[in-house]
């Protein structure tokens, strides 16, 4: 991690005056690097190992936009089951029926948080912001009414982007954030389809051949 000030994904999003404007190219590395990083969790700390507590303020970002997940390992010794909020908005719907987190739960965090990037919305309440919504019900409803132009951030909008990339993305988002935990991908499979929007020559390469393994976690 480089030596520079440290903030997290949630701060950075705000979008109060004299903010630095959260480009596409920048959500993106910062997508990617998030994405390895939980992903190095899932395959260094075997098949059982999880994060638990995906969220946008436990995305560490520098001024490179470089990423990375904090809080690795916290949640079980916080007893965080038992306190879970049916508010949460990144929660998979099984953790919130049975309390059980999952790799596929995290997949689900992952998603909302991709979501969260995309439309510029929270799922959670954070103070200073008022538009809060269940992300995952928003956006597969504004898409099943062929609206999906309106799900992306206005910030974004006034930006230079490629709409074929965001819509990629956006489809990322919502194959990790499917109901069934089984129709989730895995996180090596996340890593390399955000990585074959930039690099479509990726898109042959299997997912055992992910660099995601060589980046570290705090």
């Amino acid at each position: 991690m480089p030596n520079c000030t440290v903030i997290s994904l949630q701060t950075i999003g705000n979008k109060g005056a004299g903010r630095t404007p959260f480009d596409w190219n920048s959500r993106v590395k910062v997508a990617l690097g998030a994405a390895k990083g939980i992903a190095f969790i899932h395959t260094e700390g075997g098949s059982k190992f999880t994060h638990g507590n995906i969220k946008s303020t436990n995305v560490l970002i520098t001024e490179e936009f470089d990423s990375c997940i904090s809080d690795v390992g916290l949640p079980p010794l916080m007893n965080a089951p038992a306190t879970m909020s049916r508010t949460n908005g990144y929660r998979a719907p099984e953790v919130t029926d049975s309390k059980k987190i999952t790799q596929k739960s995290d997949v689900y965090s992952f998603g909302v948080l991709l979501l969260e990037m995309l439309t510029g919305k929270v799922p959670m309440r954070y103070p200073g912001y008022e538009d809060v919504v269940d992300l995952p019900r928003w956006v597969r409803s504004v898409v099943r009414e062929e609206w999906t132009a309106e799900v992306f951030d206005e910030e974004l909008l006034r930006g230079q982007y490629v709409e074929e990339e965001m819509v990629q993305m956006l489809q990322i988002a919502l194959a990790c954030v499917a109901k069934t935990p089984d129709m989730r991908p895995r996180m090596d499979e996340a890593v390399r389809m955000i990585e074959e929007i930039k690099h479509p020559e990726f898109k042959n390469r299997t997912s055992s051949e992910s660099e995601y393994s060589n980046v570290p976690t705090p």
